[in-house]
C-alpha cells in the first residue's frame, strides 16, 4: 500500500515540540521553586549538591512527550507492549494491529513468542514506522518488586539496544507496563525515564529522537517526573534533586539490589584509611557519628576499630541498650491514655508479604498541644513488641497543618533512642499524600540525619498505589483520608477503570 494514501492520519515526529521547548508546563515547578526560595537553608544545601541527572540541552533536544497514539508516529520504529505470546489484547497493541494490517499477525506467529524483558522486531507493514519493536513487560506483584523492576528496565534497555544496533534515527515508546499487568504507573515511569536517559548519555549519540507517547491518564505523571531526569535548566535540576527516589539505578539505569553487591577491599590487611573508593564505609561517614548510626554500621568497620584498639563500640552499644530499656520501663509505667485517645498510631492488618502494618495519622498529632515526651513513650510502648519481627509503616500526611508537623530534632531523638530492632525490621515506610515541602524535608532527613532509612521511604501519591502493596481490607484508613483521596484523585481512578 502506498503510505501517501494515508499520510494525513500519521504524525511527523519532526513537527513535534521537543522537551527543551516546554509549552506551559512549568507552573508546578515554578511553584515548588518559590517554596524553596522561602527557605534559605534548603536552598543553600541544594546548591551545594550535584544532581545525578544534570541539565543536558543536547539530550533534551532529542526527547519528545506526545499525547497520542504511538501507532501513528512516523518514527523509524515504534514500540508495542504485549504478553509472552505477542498476541495480547490491549489498546496499544490493538491500534498497532489495526493500522499495520493482517500481515503483522502472521509475522508474529513466526516469532513464537517473547520472554518477559526481551524485545523482538518486525516490519511496520502499513504503518508510517518502518519497524515495530515488541517487548513484554512484567506482571507486578509487591512481593516480587525487585524482579519486576529489573524486567521492566530490560524492556526499555533492550529496545534502545535494538535501535542502536540497527542505526535507527527515531524511536516511539508507548508505556510498556499495561494496566492489565498491574504495574504502578509512577514507579514504571521512573524506570522508563531514567533508563532512556542513561542510554542516551552513554550510547545515544546517533539516535536523533525518542518519543514518549502517552495517554491522558499517563501524561500528568510523565510531566511531573520528566523534569527529574531531563531538567530543562540548572534551576529545575536543583529543584528536582530531593524528589528523586532512593534507587536511581547504576550507570546504565539498572536497578541496584544491595544484597547482591559484593565489596572487595584492595588491601584487607591495611588498617590505614582507604575510604577513597565508593565503599559502604565512606557512605556511612556522611550520616553522622551518633551512637545509633554507628550501631547499625558495617561489620568490616567494627572489626577495623577493634584491630586498631578502639573498643568503645561495644561499650556504646551496651550503653544504648541500657538507655532504651530505661525508656521502655517508663513507657510501661506511665499513664499514656491521653496519647492513646488521639488514635494517631495503631496496628492494622498485614501487607502482601504478611508483615504487620502500623499506621500513623499525621492530622491526629497536635504537636503544639501535647507532651511530646509522652508521645515518644507511647510510640516505644506500642512498637516494642511489634518490632521483634518484620513490619511496615504507613504515614498519612493527608490534610496536615503546621501544628501537626513533627520537628526534625524530635525525630532524630526518637531515632537515636529506639532499639536496633526498630530499624532492622522496618521493611518499608509508606508516606501517603506527601507535599513538595514534606518530600524535600524527608529527603534531607534520610540523607543527612539518619542512616539506612532512605531506601525504605516510598512516597505514595494516592491510595491506589498503596493498595498495590497492602490490600484495602488489610488497612484501616481514616474516613477523611478516603474522602480526600477520592476527591483529588477521582479523575485518575475513572480513567484507570475505563482502561480495564
Amino acid at each position: 500500500m502506498d503510505p501517501l494514501g494515508a499520510r494525513s492520519q500519521f504524525v511527523e515526529v519532526q513537527n513535534l515540540s521537543t522537551w527543551d521547548q516546554p509549552q506551559g508546563v512549568q507552573d508546578e515547578v515554578d511553584g515548588e521553586n518559590h517554596l524553596l526560595e522561602e527557605d534559605d537553608q534548603l536552598t543553600n544545601q541544594l546548591n551545594s549538591l550535584e544532581s545525578p541527572f544534570p541539565f543536558r540541552h543536547d539530550i533534551n533536544s532529542k526527547i519528545v512527550l506526545f499525547n497520542g497514539d504511538v501507532a501513528l508516529l512516523n518514527c523509524t520504529a515504534i514500540i508495542n507492549t504485549s504478553n509472552e505470546t505477542l498476541m495480547d489484547k490491549n489498546p496499544v497493541s490493538d491500534s498497532i494491529h489495526r493500522y499495520s494490517g493482517p500481515e503483522l499477525r502472521d509475522e508474529l506467529l513466526k516469532l513464537k513468542g517473547c520472554r518477559t524483558g526481551e524485545a523482538k522486531m518486525t516490519e511496520g507493514f502499513n504503518l508510517a514506522a518502518r519497524f515495530i519493536i515488541h517487548t513484554v513487560g512484567p506482571k507486578y506483584k509487591a512481593k516480587y518488586r525487585t524482579a519486576a523492576e529489573s524486567s521492566l528496565y530490560s524492556c526499555y534497555r533492550n529496545v534502545m539496544q535494538l535501535a542502536k544496533e540497527h542505526a535507527m534515527a527515531s524511536v516511539g515508546f508507548c508505556v510498556v507496563s499495561t494496566v492489565k499487568r498491574a504495574y504502578p504507573l509512577e514507579d514504571a515511569t521512573h524506570i522508563a525515564l531514567r533508563t532512556v536517559r542513561r542510554f542516551m548519555e552513554n550510547h545515544g549519540e546517533n539516535i536523533e529522537t525518542v518519543v514518549f507517547a502517552v495517554s491522558d491518564v499517563e501524561e500528568p505523571v510523565y510531566r511531573k517526573l520528566m523534569p527529574l531526569y531531563y531538567p530543562r535548566s540548572k534551576k529545575e535540576e536543583r529543584i528536582g534533586l530531593p524528589l528523586l527516589p532512593a534507587d536511581i539505578g547504576n550507570a546504565e539505569g539498572e536497578p541496584v539490589v544491595p544484597e547482591r553487591q559484593i565489596r572487595i577491599a584492595e588491601k584487607p590487611g591495611n588498617l590505614e584509611d582507604d575510604s577513597g573508593g565508593d565503599s559502604l564505609e565512606s557512605d556511612l561517614g556522611l550520616v553522622g557519628s551518633h551512637a545509633f548510626a554507628r550501631m547499625e554500621g558495617d561489620v568490616d568497620k567494627q572489626r577495623k576499630l577493634i584491630l586498631q584498639g578502639q573498643m568503645s563500640e561495644v561499650a556504646q552499644q551496651k550503653q544504648h541498650q541500657r538507655n532504651y530499656n530505661r525508656w521502655l520501663c517508663r513507657a510501661r509505667a506511665e499513664d499514656l491514655s491521653d496519647i492513646a485517645a488521639l488514635k494517631a498510631l495503631y496496628q492494622t492488618g498485614v501487607d502482601l508479604c504478611g508483615r504487620t502494618v502500623m499506621v500513623v495519622v499525621g492530622r491526629n498529632i497536635p504537636v503544639t498541644l501535647i507532651d511530646m515526651e509522652k508521645a515518644l513513650l507511647y510510640f516505644i510502648h506500642v512498637m516494642d513488641h511489634i518490632t521483634v519481627k518484620e513490619y511496615v509503616m504507613v504515614y498519612f500526611h493527608t490534610l496536615t497543618g503546621e501544628h501537626n508537623h513533627l520537628d526534625t530534632d524530635f525525630l532524630k531523638k526518637l531515632y537515636d533512642i529506639v532499639d536496633a530492632k526498630f530499624k532492622k525490621n522496618l521493611r518499608a515506610f509508606y508516606f501517603v499524600h506527601p507535599t513538595f515541602r514534606s518530600k524535600v524535608s524527608s529527603w534531607f532527613f534520610t540523607t543527612f540525619s539518619v542512616s539506612g532509612l532512605k531506601e525504605k521511604v516510598h512516597h505514595i501519591e494516592n491510595l491506589q498505589q498503596l493498595f498495590t502493596c497492602i490490600l484495602p481490607e488489610q488497612i484501616d484508613i481514616p474516613p477523611f483520608v478516603l474522602e480526600y483521596d477520592t476527591r483529588v484523585n477521582s479523575p485518575y481512578y475513572t480513567a484507570q477503570s475505563s482502561g480495564l
